[in-house]
């Protein structure tokens, strides 16, 4: 039976196909009543899931193709960042952004607006210009940032609801080198009074806590070759390399002894050539905008003593604003609140619904493709153009080919 990465989730499909061409896939998607596509199955919720025809989409070409004069590569969906940021690289450019797992699939990432980090970088999915969407007779629509506009904003993060992603056309930029450093020490006082300096004193920066202290155990600090080590006189270097959940071997991670190396070898928090874990851990993720982060991380404080004797890690980072309907970061300026729990959902599930309470004042969007319990209809009220996205699946999926009962719950009527 095919699970997910992490275990937690069987998936229902009554068949499971591993297409190695497009036509192969045009062929199982025109055929299907139900069918879902499934890239790398990181998420940690039903998604993807399926009671028709699952479609695995690695074993499809992986092809990536650079446009040298408009700076973007086009590129399939089920191929991974690893294999994307390798092949730009050695032609001089680069991604301005990548998540903490290399190993996570183009089109999956993007269409549940997932990220990485850093004040000014936004989302994965806002370097999407245009996208090859396959929808339920089998035929390919083309939508590009330049002519479709409104309509491509709301495509691009679509949960998988309007059709099969095959190909993404992202924007690059040159090459550039990171350093990465670690610190330790940081009170929670520090890092609420002081959060935006912290947040601002690298490209990308992330910290982390097992909330058994009212502080952060590290802080992973990202920045540019060329550009100062900051000073952050609230914490101090860390005694070696670190792993984000504590008492961790660091063998997998990135380097963090603050030595230049390329982009895709820093900004991941994870080696590509290693699985961080056997996928013994579920995730949650919570999105606020920018202006409660510090007061959505002293709420997460006060809970404390629920949080940590289920909590592995959590990781506290940002993301800039972008225009997609359904990412997490549209309109505004975003903080992520991101936990890897132990793998005890009895026990997690009770947790989650405590913390949500705790940072609804707060506007606290779940992430699309983790764990939560949040009232449907109340994320639904959390963007404002839900009603647009719904009149998009209408008219792309009118026979729900593409829907699952996670969907239906989720995007309502």
């Amino acid at each position: 039976m095919r699970t997910n990465w992490a275990g937690n989730l069987t998936f229902g499909a009554q068949r499971v196909h591993r297409p190695t061409t497009l036509d192969e896939l045009r062929a199982i998607v025109a055929g299907s009543r139900r069918v879902k596509a499934l890239g790398s199955g990181h998420s940690f919720n039903a998604i993807a899931d399926t009671d028709g025809d699952l479609v695995e989409l690695a074993a499809l070409p992986a092809e990536m193709d650079i446009d040298s004069a408009a700076g973007t590569v086009r590129v399939a969906a089920g191929v991974r960042y690893a294999e994307l940021a390798a092949y730009l690289h050695a032609h001089g450019l680069a991604l301005p952004n990548m998540a903490s797992l290399p190993h996570i699939s183009v089109g999956g990432s993007v269409a549940t607006g997932t990220h990485g980090s850093g004040d000014t970088n936004g989302s994965l999915a806002a370097s999407v210009t245009a996208l090859d969407l396959l929808t339920a007779g089998g035929d390919t629509l083309r939508l590009s940032r330049a002519q479709d506009g409104d309509r491509f904003d709301g495509a691009v993060v679509s949960l998988g609801a309007l059709g099969i992603t095959t190909h993404l056309t992202l924007q690059t930029v040159p090459a550039f080198d990171v350093r990465q450093t670690a610190r330790t020490g940081l009170a929670l006082a520090d890092a609420l009074a002081h959060f935006d300096t912290l947040t601002g004193a690298a490209y990308s920066v992330s910290l982390f806590t097992d909330w058994r202290a009212p502080r952060f155990t590290q802080v992973w600090l990202k920045r540019l070759d060329g550009t100062p080590e900051p000073e952050l006189p609230w914490t101090e270097p860390a005694p070696g390399p670190l792993h984000p959940v504590p008492g961790v071997d660091p063998v997998h991670c990135t380097p963090q002894d603050g030595t230049p190396g390329p982009w895709y070898e820093r900004l991941p928090h994870f080696r590509p050539q290693f699985t961080p874990s056997s996928g013994a851990e579920l995730q949650s993720e919570y999105l606020v905008p920018r202006v409660h982060g510090t007061a959505a991380i002293a709420a997460l404080a006060d809970l404390r003593e629920t949080l940590a004797p289920v909590l592995m890690t959590c990781e506290v980072r940002t993301i800039a604003a972008d225009r997609l309907w359904l990412s997490p970061a549209y309109g505004h300026d975003t903080v992520g609140l991101h936990f890897t729990w132990r793998q005890d959902p009895a026990a997690v599930t009770p947790v989650l619904g405590r913390m949500e309470a705790a940072l609804a004042p707060y506007g606290a969007r779940p992430h699309w493709g983790k764990l939560a319990t949040t009232d449907p209809a109340t994320v639904r009220g959390l963007y404002p153009r839900m009603a647009d996205f719904q009149a998009l699946v209408a008219e792309l999926d009118p026979d729900g080919t593409f829907g699952n009962a996670h969907l239906r719950r989720l995007l309502g009527p």
